[in-house]
């Protein structure tokens, strides 16, 4: 139990030590915060028993903050300056966050977007840190003490960037955090502890940002996800903005001001949520010079404005079976978290996929903050009486790998791989007297460089001059229990090292890792074709560049006919690399290899002569 139960020596405190920890679901609409109290992990509310807090803060002119509900109620009068569902904008650059209309001033700035506000810039994890301010200060004042730390649940597709920009967020509020928790692992932990499930599940997480869906085997205390698939650019507010747009165009109102905007937004979410329970419901909001306007939905509308969406989340569910190697069959049971599983036509189509009713044991606004804080608790050392140990097993979404010679993807780290992990290969140089080597890291499925998404350049210097292919250069991939990647190169012989601590600029793009994913799928064929084709002009160019060295050091050993024969085989080679036909360079190269044999015998014998010359045969022995 080495993985959870993590503390100092002697350090397992007594009960009456108990230290404080807290599991946090940082949410797109709302979040919330738990703990574990005499055994049992439950929601901590506030001075009003309010368990959510809405993820809305707003920022005003004398520099003071709201955060929270007092904030999401001026977030139609003061659309600016109130923000809504940051969580979007976490790691994201300016051309993601713009996607969609908002009513924000965006400002394009290194490394993240950020949004003007009428006290100054703000970035989203400074957002985002407001709001876990509010959550550590009711964690605290609810247990009575000072946190240790907390474990902070992320969408199981973000990537490093967003893993780390909620961290970040996390240090701005004054929290350690212990772990990042993909959110279904933890509604997984929080179903597998309360029910003892044991078996294969699948958690289908629809949040108000985020989709996720993760494959779990749950087994006698282990918590294994086999495989995880998602789309970092769907959840609960894309179903609100189809019913804002069917009102803009029920009334022709055209682009709206901004807010407006949150006025027909915030009324569309009110009326999704009332279609979870009646057959109809009515969009209403006051706009500007128009007054009052009021539009009625019926469920069955609702739907079909949104059927496009929901199957976007079935495909991702069948690909991610597919990834696992199960049939629907095997499934025991589908756990449903997220505020938007609550619409029926989500719990509908899901049943029907599974061939069963999903779980709806738990509230699936809080069973992810749940599954958090039984977490934390034991990552703070703390045990039951009844020594609950069990074990959890995360996965990577995307492949890592390093860009080799041609472009292509040599991927160290597959997809699904089990964290936290640590890889590593063996590279060498492609060129005579090497001393540096670039080392490029990469994310995706494709096979070429340019398919993928870059992380992170470095350099590895201080290589000993050697023959091309001579150097032993290690390169090591370790990803820790946050999924978050560092990187390390070292040559062998001399023992020089370099290493980087991944941290890309920005996220992927909204529909990036969906797109890459299912790229890969689509293009498999093409992809292997065009590495089997760039992997033989590699060859052929390190072959011809070999064989013109030799040339120019030892042309004098050949004949001029066989010099002739040798630079005819050469151009032939050159000419078939320019092509795009493997097979054809394939041969040119094993030509001008049998081509060269005899001249590569001439070059070893002057080279041994040289080296025996003026040597007695005693010294040689």
């Amino acid at each position: 139990m080495a993985l959870l139960q993590i503390s100092e020596p002697g350090m397992s405190p007594e009960p009456h030590q108990r230290r404080l920890a807290v599991g946090i679901d940082l949410g797109t609409t709302n979040s919330l915060v738990a703990a574990v109290r005499s055994g049992v992990a439950e929601a901590l509310p506030d001075e009003l028993g309010r368990p959510l807090l809405p993820s809305v803060v707003r920022y005003l002119a004398d520099g003071s903050v709201e955060v929270g509900h007092v904030a999401w109620e001026c977030a139609s009068e003061d659309p600016r300056n109130t923000i809504v569902s940051v969580k979007r904008y976490m790691g994201r650059g300016l051309a993601d966050a713009t996607r969609h209309p908002s009513p924000y001033d965006f400002v394009d700035a290194p490394g993240m977007v950020r949004l003007r506000t009428v006290s100054g810039e703000r970035s989203p994890v400074e957002v985002s840190a407001e709001i876990l301010k509010v959550l550590r200060a009711r964690a605290e004042a609810s247990l009575g003490g000072e946190l240790v730390g907390a474990v902070i649940t992320v969408p199981a597709y973000f990537d490093d960037a967003q893993r780390q920009a909620t961290k970040d967020a996390a240090r701005l509020a004054g929290l350690d955090v212990l772990r990042l928790l993909n959110e279904p692992t933890a509604a997984a932990i929080a179903y597998g502890l309360d029910n003892a499930s044991e078996g294969v599940y699948a958690v289908y997480d629809l949040g108000g940002g985020t989709f996720d869906i993760s494959i779990l085997r749950l087994t006698k205390g282990v918590f294994e996800v086999i495989a995880t698939g998602g789309d970092t650019a769907l959840g609960g507010d894309d179903f609100d903005r189809r019913l804002a747009e069917a009102f803009v165009e029920a009334n022709g109102l055209g682009t709206l001001a901004p807010d407006d905007l949150r006025r027909v937004l915030k009324a569309a979410r009110l009326a999704k949520e009332s279609l979870s329970t009646h057959p109809e419901a009515r969009i209403e909001a006051p706009i500007a010079g128009r007054g009052m306007l009021a539009t009625p939905v019926t469920a069955e509308r609702f739907h079909a404005l949104t059927a496009d969406l929901l199957d976007r989340t079935l495909d991702t569910v069948r690909r991610t079976l597919r990834d696992a190697g199960l049939a629907v069959s095997q499934v025991a049971g589908v756990v449903m978290v997220g505020g938007a599983t609550r619409m029926p036509q989500v719990r509908a189509a899901i049943g029907a996929l599974f061939g069963k009713p999903p779980l709806v044991d738990l509230d699936p606004d809080k069973v992810v903050a749940l599954g958090a804080a039984v977490q934390a608790n034991l990552l703070a050392g703390n045990r039951s009486a009844d020594g609950e140990d069990w074990l959890l097993l995360d996965v990577i979404p995307l492949s890592l790998g390093l860009e080799t010679m041609g472009g292509l993807v040599e991927k160290v780290i597959p997809r699904n791989a089990t964290i936290p992990v640590a890889r590593a290969q063996e590279f060498t140089t492609y060129k005579d007297g090497q001393t540096a080597m670039a080392i490029h890291v990469v994310q995706g499925e494709r096979e070429l460089v340019a398919d993928c998404r870059s992380l992170a350049r470095f350099e590895l210097r201080g290589i000993p001059p050697m023959a091309a292919g001579a150097a032993r250069i290690r390169v090591t991939f370790q990803v820790d229990a946050d999924g978050l990647l560092s990187v390390t190169a070292r040559e062998q012989s001399q023992g020089v090292e370099a290493s980087i601590a991944v941290k890309p600029s920005y996220g992927l793009s909204d529909d990036e890792i969906a797109r890459m994913l299912q790229e890969s799928f689509g293009t498999a064929e093409v992809d292997m074709k065009a590495r089997a084709l760039r992997e033989q002009q590699v060859e052929a160019d390190r072959l011809l560049a070999a064989t013109q060295v030799a040339l120019d050091a030892d042309g004098d050993l050949l004949e001029p006919a066989e010099r002739d024969a040798i630079a005819a085989a050469m151009r032939e080679l050159k000419a078939a690399s320019q092509g795009d036909d493997p097979r054809a360079i394939e041969s040119r190269i094993s030509a001008l290899a049998h081509g060269t044999e005899d001249f590569a015998a001439r070059r070893m014998d002057r080279a041994v002569r040289r080296a025996l010359a003026g040597r007695r045969l005693d010294e040689i022995g």
